[in-house]
């Protein structure tokens, strides 16, 4: 069960960066979009390439840099995958007297090859360590 909801998660969050600013041909994202996407988490349409969070080039360079020197990432990179984007996860915090702090504490990178390919790679900031990455790959045979 935990495999499938990752592998769901995956393929939502690897749609939504399909549909944010980067090209797709294939129509899976928009399907994705209108059918699963969540629309109470800010993942709608229309709000943006990082969706309602603006993320800095600093906060994506570092996170990039992160991805890239884990050598599996190098390895998909090599393999003709590209990075389509980077999407904060913010973690929310209430202490004692009720107070909220935010803080961007991982991210995920999204890659793509080829509207067939889609990864996302887990980064862990305060570790500085990639913790997982999600790779799925659509085939479609058309018959005549």
């Amino acid at each position: 069960m935990v495999a499938v909801a990752a592998i769901l998660g995956g393929i939502v969050l690897t749609t939504y960066a399909a549909d944010n600013g980067q090209e797709n041909s294939n129509g899976f994202a928009e399907w994705i979009n209108g059918r699963m996407m969540p629309g109470t988490c800010g993942w709608s349409r229309g709000w943006g390439r990082n969706g309602f969070i603006e993320v800095s080039e600093e906060y994506e360079e570092n996170v990039i840099n992160i991805a890239e020197s884990d050598d599996d990432v190098r390895g998909l990179l090599t393999d003709g995958y590209s990075v389509t984007g980077v999407r904060p996860v913010i973690k929310f915090s209430v202490d004692a007297d009720g107070d909220v702090v935010t803080k961007a504490t991982s991210a995920i990178v999204m890659l793509e090859k080829d509207t067939t390919s889609y990864a996302s790679v887990w980064v862990d900031l305060e570790e500085g360590k990639v913790t997982e990455i999600v790779i799925l790959t659509r085939t479609v045979i058309e018959k005549p």
